[in-house]
């Protein structure tokens, strides 16, 4: 009976929170439910903030290890970007083994099935999104070991809330962000918009984030250094009339919703969900977008390591 009355709230938020949008944006989803409310922080249009007045030397500094330009770090190839996969409210749940960060992780059972797609490479990132009671859990490098999950972090999000991690906790990505509703998918490519910002990594930040990050993975104090959260977004003056198909429309992406520091990676790499249908000619029109396309708006207030 709970289980029943909270899919009907869910539907009913869902609902209230479609129409509650203006200029009929349509809000981000998946399964039967929204990707966070229409006011939450990845959802909402920055293309009117200010800029921060510390923007040129975060740019500088992001482009300071020599990659310049931007890249999507997903296409064609299967094992390429960050899979996710959708349960229903069913799934049984399975136990959570933390290896490195449990006193900062939300505590099993998951409902993530044992053939949930695992990240290639280093980050191992396992996503389950249970899209009839509109719960968000991920894990960081993540392994079945025969009964549940063994992993280094994990995070469990309440996708109709913008309640935020405790302050100072990881969640599976280094910002103590969710991945997910920061990824590129492809259905929202076929559907002509992103109306939500994006994730992407920097090869160094500082020891510091900013809301909605709760998490810093630095020691470094250095101002110019961009902090877990920062926001950036296309400069309305840079051309992209001569850019088509996905890379247009994410680059309108980055006009209006901008994108957030998430990780410590490989500078101007934007995430993007694993799927075999990308086009990488198209995609590689994004490599010669220079970070000097990009201006960092002020979000919040920076919250400074001990």
């Amino acid at each position: 009976m709970l289980r029943l009355l909270f899919a009907a709230l869910a539907g009913f938020v869902l609902v209230f929170s479609a129409f509650a949008q203006t200029d009929d944006v349509t809000l981000p989803t998946v399964g039967d439910c929204p990707v966070f409310p229409a006011d939450n922080a990845w959802n909402t249009d920055i293309s009117d903030y200010p800029v921060d007045p510390n923007s040129d030397a975060y740019i500088a500094s992001i482009s300071a290890d020599g990659d310049e330009y931007l890249h999507a770090d997903f296409g064609e190839d299967p094992d390429y970007g960050i899979p996710y996969i959708v349960v229903d409210g069913d799934q049984p749940p399975v136990e959570i083994t933390f290896t490195d960060y449990g006193d900062e992780s939300d505590p099993g059972p998951y409902p993530i099935p044992e053939d949930a797609p695992v990240e290639a490479g280093g980050d191992r990132h396992v996503i389950a999104v249970d899209g009839e009671n509109c719960m968000l859990y991920e894990l960081y490098d993540a392994e079945w070991n025969g009964d549940g999950w063994d992993a280094g972090s994990g995070a469990v999000f309440n996708l109709l809330s913008n309640e935020l991690r405790p302050e100072g906790w990881t969640s599976a990505d280094a910002a103590g962000l969710p991945i997910f509703p920061g990824l590129v998918r492809y259905d929202e490519i076929e559907a002509g918009a992103i109306n939500h910002a994006l994730r992407f990594t920097v090869s160094e930040t500082q020891r510091a984030y900013i809301a909605p990050a709760t998490h810093y993975a630095s020691s470094s104090t250095d101002p110019d250094l961009p902090p877990m959260g920062l926001r950036l977004r296309l400069r309305a003056d840079y051309d992209i009339s001569e850019v088509t198909g996905a890379s247009r429309i994410i680059l309108e992406a980055l006009r209006t919703y901008g994108m957030i520091v998430a990780d410590n990676g490989t500078s101007w790499f934007i995430s993007g969900a694993t799927d075999s249908r990308w086009n990488d000619d198209d995609l590689n029109q994004l490599k010669d977008v220079p970070g000097a396309a990009f201006e960092v708006v002020t979000t919040g207030d920076i919250v400074r390591g001990d």
